[in-house]
């Protein structure tokens, strides 16, 4: 850090996320290899399987299901022994989801954070939902998917909600084999349990959403929280049920969550320091990711770090875009994913949440629910083994 940092964040900054080790990364390339898809290895140690289904609960960090897990004893009893991944950085979905689909660091994939600056249109694009038409995803994100690489070899299916069919970032990171639409949870079990029973070799991705919209909406702490993880475990003990032999389920999550009281959804555009100099606001609530325009020094951005961190570096980590990379946050960066990450992040340590005012609409400051730092209760997800093959 520069030594004219200003105020010091409470608690040293995390350790990277374990990219290539024990990250999201490896579950669908481990999966992948227990199969004998070619050109993975099972660096997880899954056991031998014949069909493997992946379950990724969008929301549930491992302390959630920890302190929650009353709401959930089937997932309870397979805690114990769960292993903890690291999500991607940002915890958010559409960096961690983009890693797990391909294998890859956000610093490889380009998907790093939920709203992301396009260098060449200087704009903002919007990863899960607003990519514009002349931005094509797999120009945006060119390596194949796991799902791609492993359909010449074993049957790929996607048990998803049906509006994900056709979207870009399913396009960017997830593409590959059949797609199978089913928008509620027994939908979702039904449609699981039939495809791994028609296909004698299987690689199954399955999205769960729901945690995550009552997360945002009602906070991960209410009683709305409580009842979807309720409605997951029963799920989840029905598919595992009904499983053909030879499966192995697992269940992992994309990030955690904090919930966020209202005074500190804070609109940083109203502090004129701290919009300064700055052409594009992206990144997430709690994850900020500042843009200057193109041509500006180390110094531009180390004036606009020193404003943030006199303003919040108390509660939040500052860093600057080669802070950043060179701590390892992203991974490996490639040449043309390098400028799509800020010149200057925030991360707050505390429960709070940065909104960009002028872009933002209202909507988004009642969100209680937020993600996208890097405190354990937001980075640290479980793997679950679900059910183990037999026979």
């Amino acid at each position: 850090m520069s030594e004219t940092a200003g105020p010091t964040p409470p608690e040293p900054l995390p350790r990277a996320p374990r990219y290539g080790a024990a990250s999201l990364g490896e579950v669908l390339p481990s999966a992948a290899a227990v199969l004998g898809v070619p050109g993975y290895a099972n660096t997880l140690g899954l056991p031998a399987a014949r069909r493997v289904c992946v379950v990724m609960a969008d929301g549930l960090g491992k302390s959630l299901l920890a302190a929650r897990g009353g709401h959930a004893p089937f997932l309870r009893q397979k805690l114990a022994g769960a292993r903890t991944l690291d999500a991607a950085f940002p915890t958010t979905t559409a960096a961690s989801l983009a890693t797990l689909g391909t294998g890859l660091p956000p610093g490889r994939h380009g998907i790093v954070g939920y709203d992301v600056a396009d260098p060449e249109g200087r704009r903002t694009v919007n990863m899960l939902g607003g990519w514009p038409e002349d931005l094509d995803p797999r120009r945006w994100q060119p390596h194949p998917t796991v799902l791609q690489n492993a359909a010449g070899h074993v049957h790929v299916a996607t048990v998803s909600l049906p509006q994900f069919a056709d979207s870009s970032l399913t396009a960017a990171a997830l593409s590959g084999g059949e797609f199978a639409p089913a928008r509620t949870a027994q939908a979702r079990v039904r449609a699981a349990s039939e495809i791994l029973a028609r296909h004698p070799r299987v690689l199954m991705y399955c999205y769960w959403n729901e945690l995550d919209k009552a997360g945002h909406r009602f906070g991960c702490g209410s009683p709305e929280w409580g009842e979807q993880l309720e409605e997951l475990d029963s799920a989840m003990r029905t598919l595992a049920g009904r499983l053909p032999a030879g499966t192995l389920l697992l269940l992992t999550a994309d990030h955690g969550m904090v919930d966020v009281p209202p005074s500190q959804r804070i609109d940083y555009s109203l502090d004129p320091g701290l919009v300064e100099d700055v052409e594009l606001t992206a990144g997430d609530p709690r994850a900020v990711q500042l843009h200057l325009a193109p041509g500006a020094d180390d110094a531009a951005r180390e004036r606009l770090a020193a404003r943030w961190r006199a303003a919040h570096g108390k509660r939040a980590w500052v860093l600057t875009r080669r802070e950043a990379i060179g701590h390892g946050l992203f991974g490996d960066v490639d040449p043309a994913v390098e400028p799509r990450i800020g010149d200057v992040l925030v991360m707050p340590t505390q429960p709070m949440a940065f909104f960009d005012g002028r872009r933002a609409p209202a909507a988004a400051f009642d969100m209680v629910g937020q993600h996208g730092s890097l405190t354990r209760a937001e980075r640290e997800v479980p793997l679950l083994t679900l059910a183990a093959p037999r026979g």
